[in-house]
C-alpha cells in the first residue's frame, strides 16, 4: 500500500503490529520474530497462547481482544498477525472480525495442516458446548504468508497429520496428487517437507503437492466462499470426524480423525459400487504409507448414526456425502441407504 509506505518511511508514525502466536512456536521462532519487528522499527506486542482444541473458546478470543484493546491499534492500517496452527489461525481470525465488526489480520501458518487448509478461505472459529466450530464467521485475511521452514520443527505425527487433508483433495479431484502421494510420502514424511535440490527421484516433491493441494482446495472453495452452496466436495471426510474429534480429545488429531473418517467412506463407496475392491485397497494402502489411522475403536456405529443425523440438521434435510467415483474423481450423494452404510461399517470393522 503506497500510502502505508509512505508513512513508514516518513517517519511520521511508527509502524506498529499486534501479534498473536501458538506459545510452543514462540519458543521455537518468537526470538526471531521479535528481531525482525526489532530490526524494521516496527513498535508491537507479541501475545504468546497455548492454542489447542482444549483451549479453542469464546474465553480465549475475549482474552485477545482484551489485550488488543490495550495497545490500540487502527483497524485500517494495523492488520493482526496470527502465527501458529489452523486453531491458532481460526481463533485470531474471529477475534479480528468481532473487534469493531472487522480488524484486517494475517495468517502465518506453521504446521502442514494449517499450510494446506487452514490459510486457505475465509472461515473462522470456535468450539462451544463441546461442539466443534460451533461459533464463528466468515472473515478472510488480507493475506496468508506460506514458509515451509516452519513445517521442519513439526513432529513427524503432526506431518501426517496435515497429509490427511491433502489426501482429502487427492481423493476429490486430483488423480496425479494422489499418485505423488503414494510414490513420495514416506520421502515427505522424511523429509519433513522441505525441498533438497540434487534428489532426482523425487523432483521437487514437496511443492508440488503442497501446491496442487491449495490450488484444488481454491477451485473448491473460491466459488462459494460462503458456503451458499452446501454441496461441497471438501466436506469429504467431514460428516462423522467433528463427532468424533470431539468424543476423544485430544488422543486424535484433526487430520487423523477427518482420515478415519475418510477410510470408512472409501468403503461405503466400495459398497454402493462406485470403487472397486482394487481402487479401495489402493486408498487404504496409501493411508497407512503416509501413516495415518484408518479405524478408531471410538468410531462405533451409534457415533456414526448421530454424526450423520447433525449432518442431515445442518445442510437442508439431505445428507449431501461427497463420496470417491474413483481414483481423484468424486460426485456428491444424497440417496446412500441406512442398509448400505451399515453393510459397510461391518466390512470395515473386518478389515
Amino acid at each position: 500500500d503506497p500510502q502505508q509506505l509512505e508513512l513508514a518511511t516518513s517517519g511520521k508514525r511508527k509502524l506498529r503490529r499486534f501479534i498473536v502466536i501458538d506459545e510452543v512456536v514462540d519458543e521455537l521462532y518468537g526470538s526471531k520474530v521479535r528481531e525482525y519487528f526489532e530490526e524494521n522499527n516496527v513498535q508491537h506486542k507479541i501475545l504468546a497462547l497455548p492454542t489447542t482444541e482444549e483451549t479453542k473458546s469464546m474465553d480465549l478470543v475475549l482474552n485477545i481482544l482484551q489485550e488488543v484493546q490495550k495497545f490500540s491499534i487502527d483497524r485500517r492500517t494495523e492488520p493482526i498477525i496470527a502465527i501458529g496452527g489452523g486453531v491458532c489461525l481460526d481463533i485470531v481470525g474471529l477475534a479480528a472480525s468481532l473487534y469493531r465488526r472487522r480488524t484486517p489480520y494475517i495468517r502465518v501458518p506453521t504446521t502442514l495442516l494449517s499450510y494446506v487448509d487452514a490459510s486457505v478461505g475465509a472461515k473462522n472459529g470456535v468450539n462451544f458446548l463441546q461442539c466443534k466450530n460451533k461459533l464463528g464467521g466468515y472473515t478472510p485475511p488480507v493475506a496468508s504468508f506460506l514458509d515451509r521452514s516452519f513445517i521442519q520443527s513439526i513432529p513427524r505425527r503432526h506431518i501426517s497429520n496435515g497429509l490427511g487433508e491433502i489426501l482429502k483433495m487427492a481423493l476429490m479431484k486430483h488423480k496425479g496428487l494422489f499418485d505423488l502421494l503414494k510414490s513420495h510420502g514416506k520421502y515427505l514424511l522424511d523429509t519433513k517437507f522441505q525441498s533438497y535440490s540434487g534428489c532426482a527421484d523425487h523432483r521437487d516433491a514437496a511443492l508440488q503437492t503442497t501446491r496442487i493441494a491449495i490450488e484444488t482446495m481454491l477451485e473448491e472453495l473460491a466459488p462459494n466462499l460462503w458456503e451458499d452452496d452446501l454441496d461441497r466436495l471438501v466436506d469429504f471426510g467431514h460428516l462423522i470426524s467433528p463427532e468424533l474429534e470431539m468424543r476423544v480429545l485430544p488422543s486424535l488429531m484433526h487430520g487423523e480423525a477427518v482420515n478415519i473418517d475418510m477410510a470408512f467412506m472409501t468403503y461405503v463407496a466400495h459398497a454402493r459400487g462406485l470403487l472397486t475392491a482394487e481402487e479401495k485397497e489402493q486408498i487404504i494402502q496409501c493411508m497407512r504409507g503416509l501413516e495415518l489411522p484408518v479405524w478408531h475403536g471410538g468410531c462405533s456405529w451409534p457415533l456414526i448414526k448421530k454424526a450423520l443425523l447433525e449432518r442431515l440438521k445442518h445442510s437442508g434435510g439431505q445428507l449431501r456425502m461427497p463420496l470417491p467415483t474413483g481414483l481423484g474423481v468424486a460426485e456428491i450423494f444424497n440417496d446412500t441407504t441406512e442398509e448400505t452404510l451399515e453393510r459397510a461399517y461391518k466390512l470395515w470393522v473386518r478389515d
